[in-house]
């Protein structure tokens, strides 16, 4: 059977632990050649060990396939130019990056910190710009050389960023910024032949396991999060060619393409509004709007 990612090169930050390696094992196994990457800091983003991304290094080479481990700080500029080179360097190009990594600072609005707010902020978004950029800078170095690349770049959204969540303001901000930045990026990026697309998953990882909405799950095997990988690596094969600007929430063998943000209902007059006079009509429409709330499968997501 033909593998979805043959002779591919793929990129996975925070692919140390929890989804994101399931991410890089999967991406090993159909075929691709990936650059595991995770600082190895704590849930809170303290702190750095090299040992997560080098055993899901070895444990994707043990198993026939090609890996490098890195360390390198996403958020770090810099950092994030040598995580692109070093995809080159090793397997001679790039056409995957996912941007999983990412820290949790949980508070509520009034004991939330500036670190707390800026450091979740830095990683997540940051990181998320930071990766890219120099991802696309490659691409578009390629597609003026040679024509359309076909590559790919997924991002990582969350249900807190498009449905809220108590206590994510700092995350919930991030998580929204992607998605946002995933649309634009798309409309950018396409011209080069770079889809870019975004997930925002529901799944057991270090994340997510001291949070209310799992409480007393921890069997649950809809929380396994290998489950979420298979849509990752097919919006990073080849067949996912012409989707792009997408969102995609999943949680176990459930699969969602979110509408976002869009229009409801309105309501309009040639003359100008008095202030006073939309009291009147604003509670009507939005009892006529969809509720601002988590549907069904996101209902127990925060990851």
């Amino acid at each position: 059977m033909t593998r979805l990612c043959e002779g591919r090169v793929a990129i996975v930050t925070g692919a140390g632990r929890g989804i994101g390696r399931e991410y890089a094992l999967e991406l090993a196994r159909q075929g691709a050649a990936v650059v595991v990457n995770d600082l190895g800091g704590a849930r809170d983003g303290s702190g750095a060990d090299p040992g997560p991304a080098a055993a899901v290094a070895e444990e994707i080479r043990a198993a026939g396939g090609r890996a490098v481990a890195g360390t390198d700080d996403v958020a770090d500029h810099e950092a994030a130019g040598r995580l692109v080179r070093t995809a080159v360097r090793e397997f001679g190009r790039l056409d995957i990056v996912i941007n999983n990594a990412g820290i949790l600072r949980d508070r509520m609005l009034v004991n939330m910190t500036t670190s707390d707010w800026d450091d979740v902020v830095r990683v997540h978004l940051g990181g998320t710009f930071a990766v890219s950029q120099h991802a696309a800078a490659h691409w578009r170095a390629r597609a003026k050389a040679d024509g359309p690349v076909d590559a790919r770049l997924i991002n990582t959204s969350s249900s807190s960023g498009l449905f809220g969540n108590p206590g994510q303001c700092n995350y919930a901000a991030a998580k929204a910024g992607i998605a946002g930045f995933t649309v634009t990026a798309a409309l950018e990026l396409e011209r080069y032949g770079v889809t870019v697309n975004c997930v925002y998953p529901a799944a057991a990882s270090r994340l997510t396991a001291d949070l209310s909405a799992y409480a007393g799950r921890e069997t649950d095997s809809l929380r396994d999060p290998s489950l979420i990988a298979p849509l990752v690596v097919w919006l990073a094969s080849p067949r996912s060619r012409g989707i792009t600007g997408r969102m995609f929430g999943i949680r176990g063998n459930a699969v969602t393409v979110a509408e976002g943000w869009r229009p409801g209902p309105t309501i309009d007059r040639p003359e100008r509004w008095d202030p006073s006079e939309l009291g009147d009509v604003l509670p009507a429409l939005i009892e006529r709007a969809r509720p601002n709330a988590a549907p069904a499968l996101d209902a127990a997501a925060a990851g």
